[in-house]
């Protein structure tokens, strides 16, 4: 699915903020692929023929060039945006859930500020999906579809311990789960709100 509705308090250290991004090459790569990506996810809303995979295979590939010249593109490595983006792009590799788990390994072992502990969280839910596994933190969604191809339902993949997902969520910061899934559905699929 598209972008990220991640949002939260984040601790991100001031020095890294004002100090110009350690590999700037490697940053305009990395803005110039999720430019791509979004351009490619947001023609597929309106239209499912505009889906190409091969945008996720290509940049899944150079991003593991990335991580084995740099290793994780940290804020203070590429810059708060293109660290963010590059977590995105990984977000995307669900061709390949062993790099994805590479990644977050990595992003788990950077110091306080220099990854999204939000980004992090969003990442452990895909993996753990994508090796079925119950997500954490119900960051991860799918749809039911009719014959026809109409999506019909728009509901969380399953997550462990459910009794507590809001917990989870409170402690980095994130909006109740309800309230998540209230705003994923109306940015993508509004025609299901007017049922209910």
């Amino acid at each position: 699915m598209l972008l990220s509705m991640n949002q939260g308090p984040e601790k991100i250290s001031k020095n890294s903020l004002e100090k110009p991004p350690q590999f700037p090459k490697v940053a305009n790569e990395i803005q110039r692929m999720i430019t791509v990506d979004q351009e490619m996810r947001e023609k597929s809303l309106d239209d499912d023929s505009d889906w190409d995979e091969e945008v996720d295979i290509k940049n899944t590939e150079v991003m593991k060039r990335i991580v084995r010249e740099i290793g994780w593109p940290t804020i203070s490595k590429v810059g708060k945006e293109s660290s963010e983006s590059a977590w995105l792009l990984v977000q995307h590799s669900d061709h390949d859930p062993d790099f994805q788990q590479q990644c977050l390994d990595l992003m788990k072992a950077e110091a306080d500020g220099e990854v999204s502990q939000v980004d992090i969280a969003y990442l452990e839910d895909r993996v753990r999906v994508n090796t079925n596994r119950g997500q954490i933190y119900g960051t991860q969604f799918h749809e039911t579809r009719d014959a026809e191809g109409n999506i019909l339902k728009y509901e969380p993949q399953p997550i462990e311990e459910p009794e507590h997902l809001d917990e989870r969520r409170a402690n980095l910061g994130l909006e109740p789960h309800a309230e998540y899934t209230g705003q994923l559905t109306q940015k993508y699929f509004p025609h299901l709100l007017k049922r209910e």
